[in-house]
């Protein structure tokens, strides 16, 4: 099984080069890393470039530029990875070992950062998952690329994108959840507090399941867009 590593970014020059240097083994062992940017204006892609096997250019929003890194991939399954994510090292062989019984999955998270909540925001985070089935991008979702085609891929939609494809996989089945951790960045919730944040992203979730149209949620979690 060859896997693609597809990370989408923006503006991201501060951290691309330590994210995609740590994705270094993956390449080792043959499998590509694709970075997808959507318009970055400091100078994020000439960073990456030698760095990743492909930086291609795609029209901004996290799931468009997720969909076009897969149609650029040459592996057999894809791993959708954020710029301020880290994988456990070694990765690629419990992928291997999940999505031999699963078309897809995702991994539990640790974030990082200076509140003392981010631990339980952790915990909340991998116990709604493991009782939904659903997955957030954080958690470094992973499928077949037979599963991802069979779905459409990420629904074109500016925000809660990683909720919708979980809901589509889960017809092909319920996702594989391997004990490694990824790593994830605490930083939204260090610079807008982590109640403030917490609340927003529990009054979205609710929001959407009401069927609240995910361009009104946007513009909401991404007021400065």
């Amino acid at each position: 099984m060859r896997l693609s590593v597809i990370v989408p970014t923006l503006d991201e020059a501060a951290g691309i080069a330590a994210a995609l240097q740590a994705l270094r083994p993956l390449r080792d062992q043959g499998h590509e890393v694709i970075v997808a940017d959507g318009g970055s204006r400091d100078g994020t892609p000439d960073i990456a470039a030698p760095l990743a096997d492909r930086v291609i250019a795609a029209p901004r929003g996290r799931a468009r530029q997720m969909n076009a890194g897969a149609a650029a991939a040459r592996g057999d399954a894809f791993l959708f990875l954020h710029a301020d994510s880290r994988l456990p090292a070694h990765a690629a062989e419990p992928i291997g070992q999940a999505l031999a019984r699963h078309p897809w999955g995702r991994f539990d998270v640790r974030i990082e950062g200076r509140s003392p909540w981010l631990p339980v925001v952790a915990r909340m985070m991998n116990l709604r998952s493991r009782i939904t089935g659903i997955a957030t991008g954080d958690q470094a979702i992973f499928a077949t690329r037979a599963a991802f085609e069979a779905v459409d891929g990420f629904p074109d939609q500016p925000l809660m994108e990683d909720i919708e494809l979980s809901k589509r996989l889960k017809h092909l089945g319920p996702p594989a959840c391997p004990r490694d951790r990824v790593i994830t960045s605490g930083r939204r919730w260090d610079t807008q507090g982590a109640w403030r944040t917490i609340l927003l992203m529990g009054r979205l979730r609710l929001d959407y399941w009401r069927g609240v149209p995910a361009e009104r949620l946007a513009r909401r979690y991404y007021p400065e867009a």
